[in-house]
């Protein structure tokens, strides 16, 4: 079912809804209670303010109804359970005025008290559209995937990149001398692991300080800085502070814990950033991994487009973590698309990850504009570092040449042996 269109400046969420009531009336309950409503008619909602500001329901697509509720509510079973609890994807338009370039104010709009609303019994956020000239008034990217290519100086090919582990208790000394390793083998990209960011052990400033000179005289050498994303996670100023350090100690780029700084610190840094964001998800799950409450990645990754990210984490293929591979290859899809103008995210691939991925990345996306992260399956071939290296860029050339894995491994040893220890695991 399809309502009228209106003449104002309007932006557009999506939603799977299931309620106690039909769809059409849930759907006006959530139009109302996100703009001008509430739960009883007031004298000073008047129909003149209702035309300014009251959210419409632009479409309700029905689904199948459930025999029992997905999540408790003590709303419904004050009234009595009913019969059937009926579902559908809504669409709603917001009108712009409402919010302004308040990327807070509008996740209130689309992401707040609708989850509390008794009636409701599942609903989550599938997706969110911005007209171009409104998606302008936010920070979005800075840098993007090209800005992440010319920083790192690499082309044509994936970034193949790790992540320092042990995840905590390395020295700054220590951490230097993986570095090192690492950078000796040719890596494109190291990331600190979100555990770490200014620990006593190991705190940032001593971090940065052991870590950069190692990155520079490697520079030299291979014409090109290994981006390294150093967690500078913490306050607000502590989060300005340390990309400034970075910034003046020639780094490439900064990694924060975005969920946890939260978007109004990612937004404050964006504005005053000089280098890439990577942001790590990590407490993601919490937020989508019931099918009934939450956020779907496509519009979680919108949001922190809006917000300013360059780099996001979309798990990784036959990872460690619960998500099935075609979720992850569409949150890798969703950092790639357009959106309203603004730069495509570089979806970042991690979590089990050697090179017997790439195959199936490439042929889904058609794509190698990514990070590749792996851990153990370059830290941990049998061979050394070098070859782990060596053998993830070996299994993406013969991805992008079309040349299965096997036989590109038949001239190609450390693939060759890679295939051999990780196959199975």
């Amino acid at each position: 079912m399809t309502t009228q269109t209106s003449p104002r400046a309007e932006f557009r969420a999506r939603y799977l809804v299931e309620s106690a009531v039909p769809s059409e009336k849930v759907a006006q309950v959530i139009a109302g209670e996100q703009s001008s409503g509430t739960f009883l008619s007031l004298p000073g909602e008047t129909e003149q303010l209702k035309e300014r500001s009251r959210a419409r329901v632009v479409r309700i697509d029905p689904l199948p109804p459930m025999l029992e509720p997905t999540l408790a509510s003590a709303h419904v079973a004050r009234h009595g359970n009913p019969a059937v609890f009926h579902r559908a994807e809504i669409e709603i338009a917001f009108p712009i005025a409402n919010v302004g370039a308040n990327l807070s104010t509008l996740l209130a709009t689309v992401a707040g008290n609708l989850f509390e609303l008794g009636e409701v019994t599942a609903l989550r956020l599938l997706d969110l559209d911005l007209p171009a000239d409104y998606a302008a008034q936010f920070q979005g990217p800075a840098f993007g995937i090209e800005g992440t290519r010319r920083q790192a100086g690499v082309f044509e090919r994936p970034l193949i990149g790790t992540i320092i582990k042990p995840s905590i208790g390395l020295t700054p000394q220590q951490t230097a001398e993986l570095a090192d390793d690492l950078c000796t083998a040719g890596i494109d990209f190291i990331k600190d692991d979100e555990l770490i960011a200014d620990p006593p052990y190991a705190p940032f400033d001593e971090r940065l300080k052991a870590v950069m000179p190692v990155l520079r005289r490697h520079a030299d050498r291979l014409g090109r800085m290994p981006m390294y994303a150093i967690n500078i996670s913490g306050s607000i100023d502590e989060m300005l502070r340390r990309h400034d350090a970075v910034l003046e100690a020639g780094g490439t780029c900064v990694m924060v814990s975005i969920n946890w700084v939260g978007f109004a610190a990612v937004e404050h840094l964006r504005r005053h950033a000089r280098l890439p964001i990577h942001g790590h998800r990590n407490g993601w799950g919490a937020f989508t991994r019931h099918p009934g409450l939450g956020f779907s990645f496509k519009a979680y990754q919108k949001l922190w487009r809006l917000a300013g990210v360059d780099q996001l984490h979309v798990n990784g293929l036959r990872s460690k973590f619960w998500e099935p591979d075609e979720s992850v290859l569409d949150s890798a899809r969703a950092c790639l698309s357009d959106f309203a103008g603004l730069k495509p995210l570089m979806p970042v691939f991690s979590s089990g990850q050697w090179a017997s991925q790439a195959p199936d990345m490439y042929r889904e996306l058609r794509s190698s504009d990514l990070m590749h992260l792996a851990g153990g399956g370059i830290i941990g071939h049998p061979d050394g570092i070098a070859a782990g290296v060596n053998s993830m860029r070996e299994g993406w050339e013969a991805a992008m040449q079309g040349v299965s894995l096997e036989a590109y491994a038949r001239t190609h040893p450390a693939l060759r042996r890679a295939l051999a220890h990780f196959a199975g695991r």
